[in-house]
């Protein structure tokens, strides 16, 4: 039986990391002090002594440090088997190396000042890690494998998000200075050590050494060794407890005969992996697609219900009750399922080993527009004569998108569908499409003032615009595989561009994304209509002129 749900496990890992990488941070800035004085190091270790070795501060990094190893240890035993992506497995490397590299610095800095009763201080660290090249080594080891486990665990984390891709710049730099700073500092401020004894009576190293109370080397050596015995005996536990045979196991069946064995608290697509069948996971088993999905077609009875990040999903999707996410179903007792979405059918088993190749979801704003009554005006001119028009009609696009701050994904006949929010915030990304329509209104018109003579009637557009989440990402197939999303977001704004026909207006603009602007509309035409696939109804503002838009819209710092 499962004692804690996996959303409070998922969470308990996450939250506790999180603290840690805290303490690890502070720590390393501390290091980094090392690049002014000695003096600034400590100045810097008293600040991090007050606030970790505080009562809560104690509690606080060593319920998390516990709290991290448990779910570390529970995660690696549930694992159905240990094939994973090459980031993934560095992860776990690095974490299970850590207690073996710094048991020799917890000791030192942390038992033996509780022992003695003397802190340990910067001069006296350093001393200890500089008396000997092994020291020296195993330390700086410890802190590349620290900081890369907790950078590999921040980035499993952020990868997902919208707003990763805004920032991802800015966190790699943070991410390859911080460890550089650290292992400087710490260097600087071994080397200084000597100059600034002699400042201070000559060769201070032996009389400093002896002054300072130590704890006796052999009871040092025995707390190490009882460490390294206790980390290695958890470790190995662990691994013992995965070889073992399960004491349940069922079966999961597949359509074309073949069987997965496993025991019992593992999801289907754990299975699937473990027994090698190709199994579609987009988000990579994390909750946050349907493309695991699979229809249960013997055994659904007495199985778990689904916990709440998979029901949400499920009811996205509107899954009928024997549809499970695969990633997150563990059966009780033996089950056959139906994947969907066949590895073979779709052709995409190259893009299994892509880590985005499925894109990430994100809030973006979308942007329909169309030539109205095109085919007709194209009919009365040449084929030359009409593909030069809509070229300039699609450089006209092209800027305006550009220049508000979005991208074109794609030019569909005389249609075209733009993006704003890739690198941007959603309230951001609403002004920028708003700005786009209406310089799209303006071009519209520059075009027919500058082919106005060969045109028998102006041209006209009718814009689309609408906010909310979508599937961004390469998709396609071979050549024609690129940038491109999808979503109902897309599908809406589509909608409202042939809304804006209905009413012979330039723009129908949702008022969800007017209000993420932070703007107003009012005294332009506010329906409330229904559209074809959506249940509820959607609040819309139909603008006949939307080149006054600009004019509303503030401009951006």
């Amino acid at each position: 039986m499962t004692i804690i749900s996996a959303t409070a496990r998922k969470k308990t890992h996450l939250i506790s990391g999180a603290v840690l990488g805290v303490f690890v941070l502070s720590h390393f800035t501390n290091h980094a002090l090392g690049l002014i004085s000695i003096e600034a190091m400590e100045a810097g270790r008293r600040i991090f002594t007050f606030v970790w070795q505080s009562a809560p501060g104690t509690i606080l990094l060593y319920g998390a440090l516990l709290a991290h190893v448990a779910m570390a240890l529970d995660s690696l035993y549930r694992r159905q088997t240990l094939r994973m992506p090459v980031g993934e497995a560095l992860k776990i490397i690095f974490g299970l190396s850590l207690p073996f590299l710094l048991i020799p610095h917890v000791v030192a800095t942390r038992v033996e000042p509780l022992l003695t009763g003397v802190d340990a201080d910067y001069p006296a660290i350093l001393r200890a890690l500089w008396s000997s090249s092994i020291g020296t080594t195993r330390q700086t080891v410890a802190l590349l494998f620290v900081w890369s486990h907790a950078c590999l665990g921040a980035w499993f984390w952020m990868r997902g998000r919208d707003w990763f891709p805004r920032y991802e710049f800015l966190l790699y730099t943070v991410a390859l200075l911080v460890p550089i700073f650290a292992l400087l500092g710490f260097i600087n401020g071994a080397r200084s050590l000597g100059r600034d004894y002699a400042e201070h009576g000559g060769y201070g190293d032996q009389a400093y050494v002896s002054e300072r109370p130590r704890l006796d080397p052999a009871l040092s050596e025995t707390i190490r060794l009882a460490f390294y015995g206790g980390f290695a005996g958890l470790i190995g536990g662990t691994l013992a407890l995965r070889a073992m045979p399960a004491r349940g196991r069922i079966r999961v069946r597949y359509p074309d005969g073949r069987v997965a064995a496993v025991g019992l608290g593992f999801s289907v697509l754990e299975a699937s992996r473990a027994a090698g069948f190709p199994h579609v996971s987009v988000c990579g088993g994390r909750g946050r697609c349907s493309t695991c999905r699979v229809r249960v077609i013997e055994g659904l009875d007495g199985q778990p219900a689904p916990e709440a990040a998979e029901r949400a999903t499920l009811g996205r999707i509107g899954a009928p009750d024997n549809v499970r996410l695969a990633c997150q179903f563990r059966p009780t007792h033996n089950v056959t399922v139906v994947p969907i979405l066949d590895t073979d059918s779709l052709g995409i088993k190259t893009q299994l080993a892509r880590q985005n190749g499925g894109g990430r979801e994100r809030r973006v704003a979308v942007l329909f527009c169309d030539l109205r009554d095109f085919t007709r005006i194209a009919e009365h001119k040449l084929p030359y004569d009409t593909v030069f028009l809509l070229n300039r009609y699609f450089e006209m696009v092209g800027e305006a998108v550009e220049s508000s701050g979005g991208v074109i994904d794609k030019f569909i006949g005389d249609g075209a569908l733009a993006i704003f929010g890739l690198k941007s915030p959603l309230p951001d990304a609403c002004r920028q499409a708003l700005a786009a329509a209406s310089r799209l209104s303006t071009g519209i018109r520059a075009l027919n003032h500058t082919f106005g003579d060969e045109l028998e009637q102006p041209l006209r557009l009718a814009i689309g615009l609408h906010a909310g989440p979508a599937i961004v990402g390469e998709m396609g197939y071979g050549q024609a595989t690129s940038l491109t999303a999808v979503g109902d977001t897309i599908n809406t704004a589509s909608r409202l561009e042939g809304l804006a026909k209905e009413h012979d207006a330039e723009l129908a603009v949702s008022v969800e994304l007017v209000e993420r602007a932070g703007l107003s509309l009012e005294g332009d035409r506010r329906l409330d209509i229904s559209l074809r696939g959506r249940k509820a109804t959607l609040e819309t503002w139909i603008v006949d002129d939307a080149a006054r838009l600009l004019e509303v819209i503030p401009a951006e710092d």
